[in-house]
C-alpha cells in the first residue's frame, strides 16, 4: 500500500491489504480439518445471517442463509453458547438436526459457537464430512480456537 509521508496506515487497511476474506478463512479451516463442508455463520438482528459456506448443495444455501437462533445445529449452537455435533446426520434421532440437513450428505458435523471478548455468541462455526465421524475433545477445542480468531481479527 503506498503511504503518504507522515500518515500511517489504520490496521484495517493493512488488513484489507493481506488478511484472508472470511470465505478465504473458512476454506482454510475446511482444509485443515480434512472436512467437506463448512459454514460460518454471524448474528444479526437476532438470527443468524450465512456469511461463508464450503461444499453445500444450492437448495441447503437457499435453506441456511437465514437461521433462527435455536433452529439446527447452528441454531443451538448459538442458544446454547456450546458446540453441537453429530456423529450422522443423516441417521440422527437427537432432535439437534433438523430434517434439511440430510440434503448436504454429510454424516459427522461440528458447530461451535462464535463468542466475543465477553463470552456472548456473535455467531457460528461448522465443518462436516461425508462419512460418520465423532469429533474429539481435541478437535472441537481446536475449532473452538479457530472460531475465536474470527471475533479477534474483526475487532478494531
Amino acid at each position: 500500500m503506498p503511504q503518504v509521508k507522515g500518515s500511517k496506515a489504520s490496521a484495517t487497511d493493512r488488513c484489507v491489504l493481506r488478511c484472508p476474506t472470511v470465505q478465504e478463512r473458512l476454506e482454510q479451516i475446511v482444509q485443515r480439518f480434512g472436512a467437506d463442508t463448512g459454514t460460518l455463520h454471524l448474528v444479526e438482528d437476532g438470527v443468524l445471517v450465512l456469511k461463508g459456506q464450503v461444499g453445500l448443495p444450492p437448495p441447503v444455501i437457499e435453506i441456511v442463509k437465514r437461521v433462527p437462533i435455536g433452529k439446527g445445529m447452528a441454531g443451538l449452537a448459538a442458544e446454547r453458547n456450546a458446540p453441537v455435533s453429530a456423529c450422522n446426520i443423516q441417521t440422527d434421532t437427537s432432535g439437534d438436526v433438523r430434517p434439511g440437513a440430510k440434503q448436504t450428505g454429510v454424516n459427522g458435523a461440528i458447530v461451535v459457537p462464535i463468542r466475543d471478548g465477553s463470552g456472548a455468541v456473535r455467531g457460528t462455526l461448522g465443518i462436516g464430512v461425508h462419512r460418520e465421524y465423532d469429533y474429539t475433545p481435541e478437535e472441537t477445542d481446536r475449532l473452538m480456537e479457530e472460531a475465536r480468531t474470527f471475533v479477534a481479527s474483526a475487532s478494531p
